[in-house]
Protein backbone atom coordinates (compact mmCIF):
# COMPACT_ATOMS: atom_id res chain seq x y z
CA UNK A 1 0.00 0.00 0.00
CA UNK A 2 1.63 3.09 -1.20
CA UNK A 3 -0.41 6.66 -0.09
CA UNK A 4 0.12 9.18 -3.28
CA UNK A 5 -0.74 12.74 -3.47
CA UNK A 6 -3.56 13.28 -6.22
CA UNK A 7 -2.09 16.34 -9.02
CA UNK A 8 -5.95 17.39 -9.24
CA UNK A 9 -8.51 18.01 -7.38
CA UNK A 10 -12.16 18.38 -8.13
CA UNK A 11 -14.67 21.35 -6.79
CA UNK A 12 -16.98 18.65 -6.55
CA UNK A 13 -15.20 16.24 -4.59
CA UNK A 14 -13.61 18.41 -2.12
CA UNK A 15 -17.73 19.92 -1.59
CA UNK A 16 -18.52 16.37 -0.99
CA UNK A 17 -15.85 14.97 1.13
CA UNK A 18 -17.22 16.85 4.76
CA UNK A 19 -20.74 15.69 3.56
CA UNK A 20 -20.20 12.20 3.32
CA UNK A 21 -17.89 12.26 6.45
CA UNK A 22 -20.77 13.19 8.21
CA UNK A 23 -23.25 10.68 6.77
CA UNK A 24 -20.52 8.05 7.71
CA UNK A 25 -20.44 9.75 11.35
CA UNK A 26 -24.25 8.94 11.65
CA UNK A 27 -23.83 5.29 10.13
CA UNK A 28 -20.84 4.66 12.86
CA UNK A 29 -23.20 6.22 15.62
CA UNK A 30 -26.12 3.97 14.96
CA UNK A 31 -23.98 0.98 16.17
CA UNK A 32 -23.91 2.89 19.65
CA UNK A 33 -27.66 3.77 19.47
CA UNK A 34 -28.53 0.03 18.85
CA UNK A 35 -26.41 -1.23 21.89
CA UNK A 36 -28.60 1.19 23.68
CA UNK A 37 -31.77 -0.90 22.68
CA UNK A 38 -33.07 2.62 20.73
CA UNK A 39 -34.29 2.34 17.27
CA UNK A 40 -32.19 4.16 14.83
CA UNK A 41 -34.55 6.06 12.35
CA UNK A 42 -36.39 7.23 14.95
CA UNK A 43 -33.62 8.18 17.22
CA UNK A 44 -31.93 10.05 14.23
CA UNK A 45 -35.75 11.74 13.55
CA UNK A 46 -36.46 12.55 17.32
CA UNK A 47 -32.52 14.20 16.96
CA UNK A 48 -33.42 15.87 13.37
CA UNK A 49 -37.14 17.43 15.38
CA UNK A 50 -35.57 18.33 18.82
CA UNK A 51 -32.94 20.70 16.66
CA UNK A 52 -35.08 22.35 13.46
CA UNK A 53 -38.86 20.81 13.86
CA UNK A 54 -40.32 23.62 15.23
CA UNK A 55 -39.72 27.69 15.74
CA UNK A 56 -38.77 27.20 19.53
CA UNK A 57 -36.19 24.38 18.50
CA UNK A 58 -34.68 26.11 15.43
CA UNK A 59 -34.48 29.33 17.16
CA UNK A 60 -32.55 27.36 20.41
CA UNK A 61 -30.11 25.89 17.82
CA UNK A 62 -29.29 28.91 16.20
CA UNK A 63 -29.06 30.82 19.74
CA UNK A 64 -26.64 27.99 20.75
CA UNK A 65 -24.41 28.15 17.59
CA UNK A 66 -23.64 31.70 18.14
CA UNK A 67 -20.46 31.16 20.74
CA UNK A 68 -19.47 27.83 18.49
CA UNK A 69 -18.83 30.36 15.72
CA UNK A 70 -16.85 32.66 17.36
CA UNK A 71 -14.62 30.13 18.99
CA UNK A 72 -14.93 28.64 15.92
CA UNK A 73 -13.26 30.79 14.38
CA UNK A 74 -10.92 31.51 16.83
CA UNK A 75 -9.50 28.22 16.65
CA UNK A 76 -9.05 28.50 12.42
CA UNK A 77 -7.59 31.24 12.48
CA UNK A 78 -5.07 30.56 15.01
CA UNK A 79 -4.81 26.78 13.64
CA UNK A 80 -4.20 28.36 10.23
CA UNK A 81 -1.07 29.86 11.39
CA UNK A 82 -0.17 26.92 13.39
CA UNK A 83 -0.50 28.70 16.86
CA UNK A 84 -2.53 25.69 18.49
CA UNK A 85 -4.60 27.79 20.47
CA UNK A 86 -6.67 25.76 23.14
CA UNK A 87 -7.58 28.47 25.85
CA UNK A 88 -10.70 29.81 23.51
CA UNK A 89 -12.55 28.58 26.90
CA UNK A 90 -10.80 30.59 29.10
CA UNK A 91 -10.55 33.52 26.61
CA UNK A 92 -14.33 33.16 26.61
CA UNK A 93 -14.57 34.31 30.12
CA UNK A 94 -11.82 36.51 30.03
CA UNK A 95 -14.46 38.82 27.67
CA UNK A 96 -17.70 37.75 30.16
CA UNK A 97 -15.67 39.20 32.77
CA UNK A 98 -14.61 42.10 30.77
CA UNK A 99 -18.24 43.11 29.78
CA UNK A 100 -19.48 42.28 33.56
CA UNK A 101 -16.94 44.56 34.59
CA UNK A 102 -17.81 47.41 32.59
CA UNK A 103 -21.40 46.62 32.16
CA UNK A 104 -23.01 46.78 35.30
CA UNK A 105 -22.29 50.54 36.11
CA UNK A 106 -19.14 51.59 35.87
CA UNK A 107 -19.89 52.57 32.12
CA UNK A 108 -23.22 54.28 31.07
CA UNK A 109 -23.94 54.99 27.11
CA UNK A 110 -26.79 54.93 25.19
CA UNK A 111 -27.37 51.11 23.87
CA UNK A 112 -26.41 52.39 20.22
CA UNK A 113 -22.56 52.53 21.65
CA UNK A 114 -22.36 50.63 24.89
CA UNK A 115 -23.13 47.25 23.12
CA UNK A 116 -20.47 47.77 20.91
CA UNK A 117 -18.36 49.10 23.65
CA UNK A 118 -18.77 46.09 25.57
CA UNK A 119 -18.29 43.91 22.55
CA UNK A 120 -14.71 45.85 21.98
CA UNK A 121 -13.48 45.54 25.63
CA UNK A 122 -14.64 41.68 25.67
CA UNK A 123 -12.48 41.34 22.43
CA UNK A 124 -9.07 43.57 24.01
CA UNK A 125 -9.53 40.70 27.11
CA UNK A 126 -9.65 38.06 25.42
CA UNK A 127 -6.93 39.03 22.87
CA UNK A 128 -4.37 40.56 26.05
CA UNK A 129 -4.89 37.36 27.94
CA UNK A 130 -3.08 35.52 25.01
CA UNK A 131 -0.14 37.83 25.94
CA UNK A 132 2.03 35.24 28.10
CA UNK A 133 1.60 31.73 26.12
CA UNK A 134 2.27 33.78 22.91
CA UNK A 135 5.20 35.20 23.88
CA UNK A 136 6.27 32.25 25.54
CA UNK A 137 6.07 30.52 22.49
CA UNK A 138 7.93 33.11 20.43
CA UNK A 139 10.66 33.97 22.21
CA UNK A 140 11.42 30.86 25.18
CA UNK A 141 9.50 27.99 22.54
CA UNK A 142 7.40 26.96 25.01
CA UNK A 143 4.49 24.51 23.88
CA UNK A 144 1.35 26.95 23.45
CA UNK A 145 -1.02 23.31 23.66
CA UNK A 146 0.11 23.60 27.76
CA UNK A 147 0.30 27.06 28.19
CA UNK A 148 -3.00 27.96 26.42
CA UNK A 149 -5.04 24.79 28.34
CA UNK A 150 -4.16 25.54 31.46
CA UNK A 151 -4.58 29.20 31.45
CA UNK A 152 -8.11 27.93 30.93
CA UNK A 153 -8.21 26.68 34.60
CA UNK A 154 -6.27 29.55 35.79
CA UNK A 155 -9.32 31.93 34.24
CA UNK A 156 -11.83 29.78 35.98
CA UNK A 157 -10.68 29.96 39.27
CA UNK A 158 -10.55 33.89 39.17
CA UNK A 159 -13.94 33.80 37.85
CA UNK A 160 -15.22 31.79 40.71
CA UNK A 161 -13.80 33.79 43.04
CA UNK A 162 -14.96 37.32 41.72
CA UNK A 163 -17.91 35.75 41.31
CA UNK A 164 -18.30 33.90 45.13
CA UNK A 165 -16.56 37.24 46.71
CA UNK A 166 -16.19 41.04 45.81
CA UNK A 167 -18.47 40.69 42.55
CA UNK A 168 -21.36 38.56 44.28
CA UNK A 169 -24.64 39.86 43.37
CA UNK A 170 -26.63 40.79 47.00
CA UNK A 171 -29.76 40.11 45.06
CA UNK A 172 -28.87 37.08 43.45
CA UNK A 173 -30.13 35.65 47.11
CA UNK A 174 -26.88 33.47 47.82
CA UNK A 175 -26.61 32.10 44.21
CA UNK A 176 -22.67 32.55 42.90
CA UNK A 177 -23.40 35.15 40.47
CA UNK A 178 -22.18 39.03 39.46
CA UNK A 179 -24.51 41.32 39.09
CA UNK A 180 -26.86 41.83 36.03
CA UNK A 181 -25.45 43.94 32.86
CA UNK A 182 -27.68 47.37 32.72
CA UNK A 183 -30.38 47.32 29.86
CA UNK A 184 -28.24 49.42 27.54
CA UNK A 185 -25.70 46.94 27.40
CA UNK A 186 -28.13 44.15 26.59
CA UNK A 187 -28.22 42.58 23.28
CA UNK A 188 -31.27 43.45 21.56
CA UNK A 189 -33.68 39.89 20.60
CA UNK A 190 -34.00 39.45 17.06
CA UNK A 191 -37.73 37.77 17.80
CA UNK A 192 -40.31 38.66 19.45
CA UNK A 193 -40.48 35.39 21.13
CA UNK A 194 -37.42 32.99 22.16
CA UNK A 195 -33.88 34.13 23.27
CA UNK A 196 -32.52 34.79 19.80
CA UNK A 197 -30.39 37.66 19.71
CA UNK A 198 -28.37 40.18 18.27
CA UNK A 199 -25.26 38.22 18.93
CA UNK A 200 -26.00 36.41 15.57
CA UNK A 201 -25.32 39.42 13.61
CA UNK A 202 -21.84 40.04 15.16
CA UNK A 203 -21.23 36.51 14.88
CA UNK A 204 -21.81 36.48 11.06
CA UNK A 205 -19.71 39.82 10.84
CA UNK A 206 -17.07 38.56 12.56
CA UNK A 207 -16.85 34.98 10.13
CA UNK A 208 -17.19 37.46 6.93
CA UNK A 209 -14.33 39.83 8.61
CA UNK A 210 -12.11 37.01 8.75
CA UNK A 211 -12.76 35.65 5.31
CA UNK A 212 -12.18 38.87 3.94
CA UNK A 213 -8.86 39.28 5.77
CA UNK A 214 -7.51 35.99 5.15
CA UNK A 215 -8.66 36.33 1.26
CA UNK A 216 -7.47 39.78 0.52
CA UNK A 217 -5.14 41.10 3.18
CA UNK A 218 -1.21 40.43 3.65
CA UNK A 219 -1.95 39.97 7.11
CA UNK A 220 -3.82 36.44 6.05
CA UNK A 221 -1.43 36.10 3.78
CA UNK A 222 1.17 36.37 5.92
CA UNK A 223 -1.01 34.18 8.48
CA UNK A 224 -1.37 31.99 5.33
CA UNK A 225 2.28 31.84 4.48
CA UNK A 226 4.04 31.08 8.31
CA UNK A 227 1.15 28.68 9.09
CA UNK A 228 2.02 26.98 5.64
CA UNK A 229 6.10 26.80 5.94
CA UNK A 230 7.39 29.59 8.87
CA UNK A 231 11.25 29.03 7.10
CA UNK A 232 10.03 29.96 3.80
CA UNK A 233 7.98 32.40 4.80
CA UNK A 234 10.86 34.06 7.08
CA UNK A 235 13.14 33.78 4.07
CA UNK A 236 10.16 36.01 1.49
CA UNK A 237 10.97 38.50 4.61
CA UNK A 238 7.46 37.99 6.54
CA UNK A 239 8.41 39.10 10.44
CA UNK A 240 7.18 35.14 11.86
CA UNK A 241 7.11 36.12 15.35
CA UNK A 242 5.13 39.51 14.76
CA UNK A 243 2.47 37.38 12.46
CA UNK A 244 1.76 34.79 15.54
CA UNK A 245 1.43 37.53 18.32
CA UNK A 246 -0.87 39.12 15.93
CA UNK A 247 -2.86 35.60 15.20
CA UNK A 248 -3.07 35.15 18.71
CA UNK A 249 -4.61 38.48 19.39
CA UNK A 250 -7.14 38.16 16.36
CA UNK A 251 -7.93 34.52 17.84
CA UNK A 252 -8.44 35.49 21.78
CA UNK A 253 -10.77 38.74 20.53
CA UNK A 254 -12.64 36.33 18.88
CA UNK A 255 -13.33 33.60 21.88
CA UNK A 256 -13.88 36.77 24.16
CA UNK A 257 -16.78 37.99 21.60
CA UNK A 258 -18.36 34.76 22.80
CA UNK A 259 -18.02 35.42 25.79
CA UNK A 260 -19.94 39.01 25.72
CA UNK A 261 -22.72 37.07 23.53
CA UNK A 262 -23.58 35.01 26.30
CA UNK A 263 -23.16 37.61 29.09
CA UNK A 264 -25.10 40.38 27.53
CA UNK A 265 -27.05 38.44 24.65
CA UNK A 266 -28.08 35.37 26.49
CA UNK A 267 -28.28 34.84 30.40
CA UNK A 268 -27.81 39.04 31.22
CA UNK A 269 -25.11 38.20 34.38
CA UNK A 270 -22.20 36.44 34.77
CA UNK A 271 -21.76 32.52 36.36
CA UNK A 272 -19.25 29.44 36.22
CA UNK A 273 -21.91 27.10 33.72
CA UNK A 274 -22.31 29.99 31.13
CA UNK A 275 -20.01 27.97 28.61
CA UNK A 276 -21.03 24.09 29.04
CA UNK A 277 -17.21 23.79 26.92
CA UNK A 278 -17.68 26.47 24.07
CA UNK A 279 -14.15 27.24 23.86
CA UNK A 280 -13.05 23.11 23.12
CA UNK A 281 -16.06 22.46 20.88
CA UNK A 282 -14.70 25.20 18.58
CA UNK A 283 -12.18 23.24 18.11
CA UNK A 284 -14.15 20.38 16.49
CA UNK A 285 -16.18 23.57 14.69
CA UNK A 286 -12.89 24.82 13.06
CA UNK A 287 -12.04 20.89 12.19
CA UNK A 288 -15.18 20.48 10.46
CA UNK A 289 -14.84 23.60 8.54
CA UNK A 290 -11.52 22.46 7.62
CA UNK A 291 -10.42 26.38 9.08
CA UNK A 292 -12.49 28.37 6.33
CA UNK A 293 -14.19 31.05 7.81
CA UNK A 294 -17.12 30.94 6.17
CA UNK A 295 -17.43 27.70 6.69
CA UNK A 296 -17.30 27.73 10.19
CA UNK A 297 -20.91 29.18 9.80
CA UNK A 298 -22.86 25.59 8.98
CA UNK A 299 -20.00 23.81 10.93
CA UNK A 300 -21.52 25.57 14.29
CA UNK A 301 -25.50 25.23 13.28
CA UNK A 302 -24.57 21.61 12.73
CA UNK A 303 -22.75 20.69 15.69
CA UNK A 304 -25.32 23.46 17.76
CA UNK A 305 -28.35 21.09 16.26
CA UNK A 306 -26.62 17.91 17.31
CA UNK A 307 -26.64 18.89 20.82
CA UNK A 308 -29.97 20.79 20.93
CA UNK A 309 -31.30 17.45 18.98
CA UNK A 310 -29.67 14.78 21.82
CA UNK A 311 -31.42 16.55 24.57
CA UNK A 312 -34.63 16.49 22.80
CA UNK A 313 -34.00 12.59 21.38
CA UNK A 314 -32.73 11.22 25.24
CA UNK A 315 -35.76 12.63 27.14
CA UNK A 316 -37.93 10.83 24.14
CA UNK A 317 -35.68 7.08 23.99
CA UNK A 318 -33.47 6.07 26.45
CA UNK A 319 -30.45 7.25 24.73
CA UNK A 320 -27.95 9.48 27.05
CA UNK A 321 -27.15 12.92 25.84
CA UNK A 322 -23.70 11.70 25.88
CA UNK A 323 -24.26 10.32 22.23
CA UNK A 324 -24.28 13.91 20.97
CA UNK A 325 -20.28 14.00 22.31
CA UNK A 326 -19.53 11.01 20.67
CA UNK A 327 -21.42 11.90 17.35
CA UNK A 328 -19.50 15.18 17.17
CA UNK A 329 -16.16 12.94 17.64
CA UNK A 330 -16.87 10.39 15.01
CA UNK A 331 -18.09 13.40 13.00
CA UNK A 332 -14.63 15.27 13.17
CA UNK A 333 -12.17 12.32 12.61
CA UNK A 334 -14.59 11.32 9.43
CA UNK A 335 -13.69 14.88 7.87
CA UNK A 336 -9.94 14.46 8.69
CA UNK A 337 -10.06 11.22 6.72
CA UNK A 338 -12.01 12.46 4.19
CA UNK A 339 -9.92 15.47 3.53
CA UNK A 340 -6.84 13.40 3.47
CA UNK A 341 -8.87 11.00 1.29
CA UNK A 342 -9.13 14.38 -1.04
CA UNK A 343 -5.68 15.44 -1.31
CA UNK A 344 -4.09 11.75 -1.27
CA UNK A 345 -4.92 8.18 -3.25
CA UNK A 346 -4.15 5.38 -1.66
CA UNK A 347 -2.54 2.59 -4.09
CA UNK A 348 -2.29 -0.91 -3.80
CA UNK A 349 0.30 -2.48 -4.96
Amino acid sequence: MQIEPRENVSVLRAGLAPIIAVLAALVLCSVLILWAGAPVFESYFLLFKGALGSRFALTETITRSIPLMFTGLAAAIAFRAKFYNIGAEGQLYCGALAATYFGTGLVVLPALLMVPFLMVVGALAGGLILIIPVLLKTHMKVDEVVTTLLLNFVILLLVSFLIEGPWKDPMAMGWPQAASIIDEGVLPLLMSKGRLHAGLLFALAAAFFVWVMMRFTVWGYEIKAVGHNAKAAEFAGIRINSTIIRTAMISGGLAGLAGVSEVAGLKGYLTLDISPGFGYTGIAVAMLAQLHPLAVIPASLFLSAVYVGADAMSRAVTIPTYIADVLVGVSVLCVLVSVMLTKFKIRWR
